[in-house]
């Protein structure tokens, strides 16, 4: 049986970078993106071919639609997609958020992961099978002060994916994933010192992926939470 394959995308630092040797680990071809052009070069020198490494602004239609058409061309449908770039806005509530930084926060967390979806879908359906995993929050299913842009991001991609989910019959799973609490530069960015009290990205790997890999058509539109997040 060939290898499959998982496309990461936001590859280059937190969640996404701590998945990627695991993935390989466990016999996987790794197709990952990210926004900068160093970190990409160190990965792709450090996890040379066939996995493959790309500069890519989730924000931007242009670059997706170039990492997926050389996704499907080195590797054809992926058997996994991990939709886990994102960003959140600085601590404030709604009306000190600038127009600007709600605009990016829209277009990465939001448009970013439709835009894959948009690209990689009609492969993965003319194949009929592959899981598309989503990565929501618990600010996607409940709310606190100071980060309305990104709670409304991730109840965002809670629709999103369970209506996809509608759309694909299950043929393709499509799941809105809350990885739980992590410290990450993002969690400090609205914890501060406290989010070092929470896992870090590499304990949470270690119980991500193989939770990941066995992800099946029966979880298609479910929303779930990986263990012990």
């Amino acid at each position: 049986m060939p290898p499959k394959t998982v496309v990461i995308t936001g590859c280059t630092r937190g969640l996404g970078r701590a998945m990627v040797p695991l993935f390989i680990k466990a016999g996987w071809h790794i197709a990952g993106c990210g926004r900068n052009a160093a970190q990409i070069a160190e990965l792709s020198h450090q996890f040379p071919a066939p996995h493959h490494f790309q500069t890519c602004d989730v924000s931007s239609e242009s670059d997706i639609a170039a990492f997926c058409a050389t996704i499907l061309e080195k590797f054809g449908p992926p058997d996994l997609v991990l939709n886990n770039a994102a960003i959140i806005t600085p601590n404030a509530p709604l009306w000190e958020t600038s127009a600007a930084d709600f605009s990016r926060i829209i277009n990465i967390n939001i448009k970013g992961p439709a835009a894959m979806m948009r690209h990689l879908l009609p492969a993965m359906l003319k194949r009929g099978s592959g899981v598309i995993v989503n990565f929501s929050s618990g600010w996607g299913r409940s709310t606190a002060s100071d980060v309305a842009p990104y709670c409304a991001t991730k109840y965002a991609i809670e629709g999103l994916s369970m209506a996809t989910a509608q759309d694909t019959g299950g043929k393709v799973a499509v799941i809105p994933m809350n990885p739980g609490i992590i410290d990450t530069d993002m969690l400090r960015s609205t914890f501060g010192t406290g989010a070092g009290d929470f896992p870090d990205a590499n304990d949470w790997a270690r119980r991500a992926v193989p939770y990941f890999i066995k992800l099946a058509p029966k979880d298609n539109g479910k929303p779930l939470t990986v263990p012990g997040g």
